[in-house]
């Protein structure tokens, strides 16, 4: 059974990275010899643009990676094991309610009890998402959770990460991933020592994030004209709820992550239904996705 559903999430990723070739076609990523490390590893990253912050860097880090997400949308029970099950661990703030704050420290000793045992954890270390890459103040929860692990002797590796994007809104994004490490941390014993590393790693930070110079064109070639219709379906019911949000990015890749399948299967029974081969059908609508992402250029 933990082997199918480690197949299942090792399936997701590649289905992931594969949908991110479309929805952002030019990822650059500075240092990636990085994204090998091995052993205990505590990720601190901005965090402007929702969900899709965590996606990108998890998708391209070489392990598995568990990262803090807001602590609402683990309400529903189903959806809340769904998100878990894809590594991801809830943080409360005291907007979603000050009822809820005690359970940090359930969630600040599971991220050491995962790096004790040399996995990786991302933590958005202004601990909120805005649309802009002006860096915000720093929370103390990456600052906690290095104090407790130095207290058991246990000294992580430290990645500060800057990611930038040309666009908030829509397909075909350019994004920019800068990765450091911060070499030698004094041990964190006191309030003091918490703001030095939190000056420390806003100052690494502050070196990373370069925004993506290219905008991007959409060349109006047949594949255009073949999802322009379904994405525009898709993108007016992401409006509907997420126009004005900071979600809309990310509820917009899951949107299609989840539907375009079902939109090619769609397809392929009509030119079946049509008289076309199965086989034949599943090459033509099989390549759409190939001439999708070559009909985006970034410049």
């Amino acid at each position: 059974m933990l082997l199918k559903f480690y197949r299942v999430v090792y399936f997701l990723k590649f289905w992931v990275r594969l949908a991110l070739r479309i929805f952002c076609p030019k990822v650059n990523i500075a240092n990636p010899h990085y994204l090998n490390s091995e052993g205990p590893l505590l990720i601190v990253a901005n965090h402007p643009n929702s969900f899709l912050d965590a996606v990108i860097i998890g998708a391209f880090y070489q392990r598995k990676i568990h990262f803090l997400a807001r602590g609402d949308v683990f309400q529903n029970p189903i959806f809340g094991y769904l998100l878990r099950s894809i590594g991801m661990i809830p943080v409360f703030r005291a907007r979603e309610g000050k009822e809820h704050l005690h359970r940090n420290s359930h969630t600040f000793q599971e991220s050491v009890d995962i790096m004790k045992d040399g996995g990786a954890v991302l933590i958005f270390i202004e601990g909120i998402c805005l649309n802009t890459h002006d860096i915000q103040p720093f929370k103390k929860g990456a600052s906690r959770i290095l104090e407790t692990l130095h207290a058991l002797g246990i000294f992580p590796h430290v990645h500060v990460i800057g990611i930038a994007y040309n666009s908030f809104r829509g397909i075909g994004k350019s994004v920019n991933i800068d990765i450091s490490e911060i070499a030698s941390i004094k041990p964190i014993i006191e309030s003091s020592d918490r703001l030095f590393f939190n000056a420390l790693a806003m100052e690494e930070m502050s070196k990373n994030i370069h925004l993506p110079l290219e905008k991007t064109f959409v060349s109006h070639g047949f594949a255009y004209y073949f999802h322009l219709p379904y994405y525009r379906l898709i993108e007016y019911g992401v409006d509907l709820k997420f126009k004005h949000t900071v979600f809309f990015d990310s509820v917009l890749f899951a949107a299609l992550l989840f539907t375009y399948p079902i939109y090619l299967a769609l397809w392929i029974s009509l030119l079946v239904t049509m008289g076309i081969p199965m086989f034949i059908a599943s090459i033509l609508i099989f390549l759409m996705p190939i001439l999708g992402q070559k009909s985006i250029k970034l410049a």
